[in-house]
C-alpha cells in the first residue's frame, strides 16, 4: 500500500469542454498540494480511480457546504433585523391599540352605556311607558282628553258656542237673533210707515200733505186720493205684487237661505260641508296615530324607534362584552396590586390627588410630604399637608393627612400616628385615612377625637367621598375656630359645635343605614330613603358649617 506525505501532491486528468467556442469549460485541470492530516488520512484508504472519485465528491461537497454557509449567514442576518423589526412594529401597534381602545370605551361608555349612557338614558325617557314621546301623543291627539278633541268639542262640538249660535231651536241662537232682530225691524217700519201715511195720524205726513192739498189744490183731492190709494196699494200686505210684499218675501227668502246653509239636514249646506271636512280630517289623523295600520306615521315611527333600540341593543350588547373583558384585567390587575408592597403607595396617592383637587376649589394649597421628614429629626409621618389659603377665616393653618391601607392599625395606634403626623408637621389638625380594604370592623367611618380626625375612604367607591369631605370641611372649622381663641375674639361658635356633632351623628347613622340595608331586603326602599334623609342632612350641615365659616371669616376679616 502507498503512503501520502504531509505535503502531498494531487493532480486530476485535464479533459476539455467539447462545447462551441465562447462558452464555459466543462471541466477544469486542477493539481492540489494537501496538507490537512485527516485528509490525506483518508485519501490514503482509497486506491487508483477510487482515490481520484473520493477526493472528487470531498470537493464537491466542500463547495456546495462553503456556498450555502454564505447564503446561511445573509438568511440569518436579515431574519434577526426582521424579527428585530417585527418586535418594534408590533409594540408600537399594542401601544396606539390600548390607547385607541380605552379612548373608544370611554367615548361609547357615555353614550351608549345601558345604564347611565346619554342615548340609551334620551332613549327611554322618550319610548318607554308614559315616556315623554306617548304623553305628548295623548295629550294632543289622545282617544279621550286629548287637546285636539277638546278643542275640536269646545268650537264644534254640540255644546260649543258656535252651534249653539247655530241651532235654530235656540231661543237666543243665531237665527233667532237674525229672525227676531228682522221682525223688530220690519215691524218698526212698518209702522212708522203706516203712521206717516195713516189718516188717523194728524202729525202724519199724509195728514198733513192732504192739509196742504187741500188748502192750497181743492181741485186736485180727487186725484191725490186715486194716488195715494196706489201708494197705500204699494205699501200694502194684502197685495201680492206691493213693494212692502216683495220685500217681505226677499228677507223670508234670504232668511230660508240663511236656515238651510246652517242645517244639518241639508247635505249640501255650508255647515254640513264643514262637518264632513272635519270628520274627514279627525279619520285621517286617527289613521295617521293608529297602531293598527302598518303604513300610519305612528306604525313607521314605531318600526323605526324598535330599530334603533335593536340597533342600540347590539352596540350595547359588544359594549358590555368588551367592558367585562376589560373589568376582568382590571380585576386581575387589582389583585396583582392588591398581592404587591406598591398598594399602600398607590392608596396614598389615591388620596393626595383628591385632596389636592377639594384643596384647588377651595383656594387652598396642599402639599405631598410622604417622602420628607418634617420637625422631628428623621421621621416622615405626615402624607399630606394643607395650607389654608389666604382667603380662609384661619389663613396660615395646617392640616395634616396620614393615609394607611395596612393592616394592624387599630384606633389608638391611628390616634398616635395622627398626634405625631401634627407635631412632625406642625399642624394644628389630624385627618387619618382608614382604606375600607384594611380598617378594623369596629371603626366608625368617621369620628373626631379632639384635634384628631378618623375616616375610611374607598378611591373606588365614590358614596365614601362623602366621609372624606365631612372631614376636610370639619377640620377647616376647627382650625378656624382654634384661631378665634387664640385671638381672644367674641365669637359665637355654638352653631358650628352644633354642625360639627350632626355631622358625626349623621355620618355614623349613614354606616349603620348602609349596612343595614344590604343585610336586610324587607323595608329596603325605606331604609335607602333614610340613607338619602341621612346624606342630604349630612350635606345641610356641611353646607351650614361652611356658611358658619365665611361668617367668621367675614368678622375677621373686619376686625
Amino acid at each position: 500500500m502507498s503512503s501520502l506525505s504531509d505535503t502531498s501532491s494531487f493532480s486530476f486528468p485535464e479533459t476539455r469542454s467539447t462545447e462551441t467556442p465562447g462558452e464555459e469549460s466543462a471541466y477544469l485541470h486542477l493539481e492540489l498540494i494537501v496538507r490537512d492530516q485527516n485528509v490525506i488520512a483518508e485519501l490514503e484508504t482509497q486506491r487508483g480511480e477510487d482515490r481520484e472519485q473520493f477526493a472528487l465528491d470531498a470537493l464537491r461537497i466542500g463547495v456546495l457546504a462553503l456556498k450555502q454557509a454564505r447564503g446561511q449567514v445573509d438568511a440569518d442576518a436579515v431574519r434577526r433585523e426582521s424579527e428585530r423589526m417585527l418586535e418594534t412594529l408590533e409594540h408600537q401597534l399594542t401601544e396606539h391599540s390600548r390607547l385607541l381602545n380605552d379612548r373608544m370605551t370611554i367615548a361609547l361608555k357615555e353614550y351608549f352605556d345601558p345604564q347611565d349612557g346619554r342615548l340609551t338614558e334620551r332613549v327611554n325617557r322618550l319610548v318607554k311607558q308614559d315616556g315623554e314621546l306617548e304623553q305628548v301623543l295623548r295629550k294632543q291627539i289622545g282617544s279621550e282628553d286629548s287637546e285636539l278633541l277638546k278643542t275640536l268639542s269646545q268650537n264644534f262640538g254640540p255644546e260649543s258656542a258656535l252651534m249653539k249660535m247655530l241651532n235654530p231651536e235656540q231661543s237666543t241662537g243665531l237665527l233667532a237673533i237674525l229672525r227676531q232682530t228682522m221682525e223688530e225691524q220690519l215691524q218698526q217700519q212698518r209702522e212708522h210707515v203706516l203712521g206717516q201715511f195713516s189718516l188717523d195720524n194728524k202729525e202724519g205726513a199724509l195728514a198733513r200733505f192732504i192739509d196742504e192739498l187741500t188748502d192750497k189744490q181743492g181741485q186736485l183731492s180727487e186725484k191725490l186720493h186715486d194716488r195715494i190709494e196706489v201708494i197705500a196699494k204699494e205699501f200694502s200686505l194684502d197685495q201680492e205684487d206691493s213693494a212692502l210684499s216683495r220685500l217681505v218675501q226677499n228677507v223670508e227668502r234670504a232668511q230660508r237661505t240663511i236656515t238651510n246653509e246652517f242645517s244639518l239636514d241639508e247635505e249640501s249646506s255650508a255647515l254640513s260641508r264643514l262637518k264632513k271636512s272635519l270628520d274627514q280630517t279627525n279619520k285621517e289623523l286617527h289613521g295617521q296615530l293608529s297602531l293598527d295600520d302598518e303604513k300610519s306615521a305612528l306604525s313607521i315611527l314605531k318600526r323605526e324607534l324598535l330599530q334603533l333600540m335593536e340597533e342600540s341593543r347590539e352596540h350595547n350588547q359588544k359594549f358590555q362584552e368588551e367592558i367585562k373583558l376589560t373589568l376582568q384585567e382590571m380585576v386581575v390587575r387589582k389583585k396583582e396590586a392588591a398581592r404587591s408592597t406598591q398598594h399602600g403607595i398607590q392608596f396614598e396617592d389615591a388620596v393626595f390627588e383628591y385632596v389636592l383637587r377639594k384643596a384647588q376649589q377651595a383656594n387652598d394649597i396642599a402639599t405631598r410630604t410622604g417622602n420628607t421628614t418634617g420637625l422631628i429629626k428623621n421621621r416622615k409621618v405626615g402624607d399630606c399637608v394643607i395650607d389654608l389659603g389666604r382667603e380662609s377665616a384661619a389663613p396660615g393653618a395646617k392640616i395634616v393627612l396620614e393615609a394607611k391601607e395596612a393592616t394592624g392599625y387599630d384606633i389608638n395606634k391611628a390616634l398616635e400616628e395622627s398626634e405625631l403626623a401634627r407635631k412632625n408637621r406642625g399642624a394644628q389638625i389630624g385627618i387619618f385615612v382608614f382604606s375600607s380594604q384594611s380598617a378594623p370592623d369596629v371603626i366608625e367611618p368617621f369620628s373626631r377625637y379632639g384635634d384628631d380626625l378618623v375616616v375610611i375612604w374607598d378611591a373606588e367607591d365614590a358614596n365614601t367621598d362623602v366621609y372624606l369631605n365631612v372631614a376636610l370641611s370639619v377640620a377647616k372649622a376647627l382650625c378656624i375656630r382654634q384661631q378665634g381663641q387664640s385671638e381672644q375674639a367674641e365669637f359665637d361658635f355654638d352653631k358650628m359645635d352644633k354642625a360639627i356633632l350632626e355631622i358625626e351623628k349623621r355620618a355614623n347613622n349613614l354606616e349603620e343605614i348602609e349596612k343595614s340595608a344590604q343585610t336586610i331586603q324587607n323595608g329596603a326602599n325605606k331604609i335607602l330613603k333614610n340613607v338619602e334623609l341621612s346624606r342630604k342632612s349630612l350635606l345641610t350641615q356641611v353646607e351650614s358649617l361652611q356658611d358658619a365659616t365665611v361668617h367668621v371669616k367675614e368678622i375677621l376679616r373686619k376686625s
